[in-house]
């Protein structure tokens, strides 16, 4: 049996603009391993977002291949890539988009509302246990605006996991965060990582960067450099050795 998560086979983005044609992504051919904690890094502009795109399936290639858990992505309608969207992938993004109207709880049971065989006890129960994964079961009956930014991520990475999906796909998650808060949020990640999730994390920060275990770095819509990190940052540790704040002194 294969290890291989997904696999882009030349994958190529081209964006026509009246006369001009931009080459956002140019020829991509990666694999990720199940279980690879992988960032992403590049300046505006590398093609970085626009690969997160393609594999969060929120975009369509212009060439080549999409292969997820042996599904042919680029080859899917829009009905079939929103069954992909909903059921193997994982969204955590820098601004959080929570329903503001809607309680923490309510908000990880959204990506369920399209399981026709969940039961409102299952969806129910689902959303409490993946809350409970991130340490935020006690705000279950939060709204938004009574959460931190931390807390508030910690609520969408519950929502990101609550289907249990092929991997998560994380936009610069700590974007809006303090160096603190931050790092509680990597460590979350971490922390699933060490449960077994495969975990594809964009960012700009070399230092948040530095808790996966594979860094990608792209440039001019290519791969320039893959390599393992061997000596990844521990999170908790980390928080050890952070100064005191005023609350906690």
């Amino acid at each position: 049996m294969t290890n291989t998560l997904l696999t882009t086979k030349s994958l190529s983005k081209t964006y026509i603009m009246g006369d001009i044609q931009v080459h956002a992504l140019r020829h991509v051919n990666l694999e990720v391993q199940k279980g690879d904690f992988i960032a992403i890094m590049g300046a505006s502009g590398s093609g970085k977002t626009t690969f997160m795109n393609l594999l969060g399936c929120l975009d369509k290639p212009s060439e080549g291949e999409y292969i997820l858990d042996d599904i042919p992505v680029h080859q899917m309608n829009e009905d079939d890539l929103t069954v992909i969207r909903n059921q193997k992938i994982g969204y955590v993004f820098q601004s959080f988009y929570l329903l503001p109207r809607t309680t923490a709880l309510e908000n990880v049971e959204l990506p369920l509302l399209y399981c026709r065989k969940c039961s409102l006890h299952d969806r129910h129960q689902k959303a409490i246990k993946a809350l409970e994964i991130v340490n935020i079961a006690d705000r279950a009956k939060h709204y938004p605006n009574q959460l931190s930014g931390g807390q508030q991520q910690r609520v969408a990475i519950a929502r990101a996991i609550v289907n249990d999906p092929s991997f998560i796909l994380a936009d610069e998650p700590t974007g809006n965060l303090d160096t603190r808060t931050s790092i509680e949020v990597m460590a979350v990640f971490q922390q699933l990582h060490a449960n077994g999730k495969t975990i594809v994390l964009v960012t700009h920060e070399p230092d948040i960067a530095q808790y996966a275990h594979r860094h990608i770095t792209f440039k001019d819509g290519r791969i320039i450099s893959d390599k393992l990190n061997t000596n990844p940052k521990h999170a908790t540790q980390d928080l050890l050795n952070l100064p005191q704040t005023d609350e906690e002194a």
